[in-house]
């Protein structure tokens, strides 16, 4: 059995860092836990386990973790995140933990739904943006009634698309009722969304997986979505099986992490249990991590 069966799931701490202008607060929308093989891809299990120990069903945690991107009058959510609308049957197979909340890590950095001005989607797979739609009244409506929803067009359109060979990966309920509002728009190719605040299409991961970028030179930031998603898989061909075109992934995940490491870009990663921030560096040929 794995070391992280024992352990307990990790509440919140508010974790803040700068990119220029913008602050930049870690939420968080709630836990996971999935299959450490298929997180991995051709890693050998000897590698992961040391890196991502896993429970006795081969299960590694993940976090489904929020950014909130403070510049002026944009309150931007970036990655809304898994929710808690789930049947009991699917908090078992995925092991969802909610025990803090996105809107109660919001309220605590003196954020309120209403105030949030856009809403930023990397792609839509259900445990990135099912916590942009709450239930009120026994209806689905948008949790952030003023803002602005973004997110890839193809991703969209995946959602909406059911019996596709990835639909299990997307609810067109966490689209559906957001484009009723007039609230989505959807993106192709880089986008900036405010000024400063720019979605890039890459594809690789999903049809539609972005990354997003943040300020300048030296004052980037870059919030990887599942293009690289903890600050284990770092190394180019680290890619997950879960990944729909592994040449694809390889290639923009070895064009990306080496902008990234030459520019010294502040990272900030969605699924990394223990590190939200952090910058990737290069050693030769090899590729790391140094917390931030």
């Amino acid at each position: 059995m794995g070391a992280a069966s024992a352990s307990a799931t990790p509440r919140w701490e508010p974790r803040t860092q700068r990119a220029g202008a913008w602050e930049l607060t870690a939420l968080s929308s709630g836990w996971l836990r999935l299959d450490g093989g298929s997180m991995w891809g051709v890693v050998p299990a000897t590698m992961w386990r040391e890196w991502t120990p896993p429970d006795a069903d081969n299960t590694i945690r993940m976090a489904c973790r929020p950014f909130l991107a403070r510049r002026g009058k944009d309150v931007v959510l970036i990655e809304p995140g898994v929710g808690t609308r789930w049947e009991e049957k699917w908090r078992k197979i995925y092991h969802i933990e909610c025990v803090d909340t996105l809107e109660e890590t919001l309220a605590r950095v003196g954020v309120a739904p209403e105030g949030v001005t856009h809403v930023v989607a990397s792609h839509c797979h259900w445990d990135h943006i099912g916590s942009q739609v709450v239930e009120r009244d026994g209806e689905l409506a948008a949790l952030f009634p003023n803002a602005r929803h973004f997110a890839p067009s193809i991703e969209i359109a995946m959602a909406k698309k059911p019996g596709h060979a990835r639909s299990g990966s997307y609810r067109a309920e966490d689209v559906l009722p957001i484009e009723a509002a007039g609230l989505l728009e959807g993106y192709e190719g880089t986008r900036e969304i405010v000024p400063g605040l720019v979605a890039h299409v890459l594809g690789g991961h999903s049809d539609g997986v972005s990354v997003i970028t943040l300020g300048e030179g030296s004052e980037r930031a870059i919030f990887w979505a599942d293009v690289v998603p903890t600050t284990h898989h770092v190394q180019p061909p680290y890619i997950m099986a879960y990944d729909l075109d592994v040449v694809r992934s390889f290639e923009v995940r070895s064009q990306w992490l080496a902008e990234a490491a030459r520019g010294g870009w502040l990272g900030m990663f969605f699924h990394d249990e223990h590190m939200p921030f952090a910058r990737i560096t290069k050693d030769g040929k090899r590729y790391g991590c140094e917390p931030v």
